[in-house]
């Protein structure tokens, strides 16, 4: 009988905050622990620079090594920073939660995260980005609020690019490397209007606002993105997204973008 309860736990704790599983960022908190989940996503842009469509695609694993820690790898393709389709960069990504203040439909979570990224890019516009533009670290804190079927959440982080030859000293500095990014996302479960089973297709809609001041060169931008996601027997996630600019004096790649992405969830692989 428990073999079946801890999956059945699991499946509850992923329901009832479905709302925060956001398209463009992470939440506070982290998926069930000792699962496994695979995503690919394809981000797609006009390139202003080369005046055509470029897409990038990247694969994702994501392990819940407990209730409080998950880890990410990323290894990401595309073609904006060349002719063809090439593999681009790879990315590790680990969150802790160490906060949470949980009640009936509400909870208050807290985490910190960190990644390093290696891409063979050099960096040539002002936005910082570890996706696979730029190498570089980042790490930040995360809370989010979950109140019944609303789900709000606030990220800040410091992002750091390390650049081939960025010690160099070149004058003038060509591009920033230093930045704070900071993000609000709001997701609400639209259906089902009530659960009765866990084979019930959830639907969320999702706004977040992206920003990001770099600290050297004193450049930014804003973006909202708004996004619907669909989720298939707890388990199966399909987002859409559309990110476009409100706002900037950098020089960016692009200034709007959709995302489109499936994700598998399973239970218990990692034990």
């Amino acid at each position: 009988m428990f073999k079946y309860i801890i999956p059945l736990l699991c499946l509850l704790c992923e329901r009832s905050s479905a709302q925060e599983l956001y398209i463009f960022s992470e939440p506070a908190s982290n998926m069930p622990a000792h699962s496994l989940s695979i995503k690919q996503d394809a981000k797609l842009i006009w390139s202003s620079l080369d005046k055509r469509n470029e897409s990038r695609h990247t694969t994702e694993l994501m392990f819940g090594i407990n209730k409080n820690l998950m880890v990410h790898g990323y290894a990401t393709f595309s073609n904006m920073f060349s002719q063809n389709l090439r593999w681009e960069s790879a990315r590790v990504y680990a969150k802790y939660r160490f906060l949470s203040n949980d009640g009936l439909y509400t909870h208050f979570r807290m985490a910190a995260f960190t990644s390093a990224s290696y891409s063979r890019n050099n960096g040539v516009y002002d936005e910082l980005s570890l996706e696979g533009d730029q190498s570089g670290l980042q790490a930040g804190i995360i809370a989010t609020q979950l109140l019944h079927k609303l789900a709000v959440s606030g990220t800040v982080s410091f992002i750091e690019s390390l650049p081939p030859g960025r010690w160099n000293k070149p004058f003038p500095q060509p591009v920033p490397y230093e930045a704070f990014n900071y993000s609000l996302s709001i997701g609400h479960l639209i259906l089902p209007k009530k659960y009765t089973d866990y084979n019930q297709t959830n639907l969320n809609l999702y706004a977040e606002l992206i920003g990001q001041k770099t600290t050297d060169l004193k450049r930014y931008f804003v973006d909202f993105a708004p996004g619907a996601q669909l989720i298939f027997n707890s388990t199966a996630k399909l987002n859409l997204g559309y990110r476009f600019q409100l706002g900037s004096n950098m020089n960016r790649m692009s200034d709007k973008s959709w995302l489109i992405s499936f994700e598998w969830l399973f239970l218990n692989a990692l034990k």
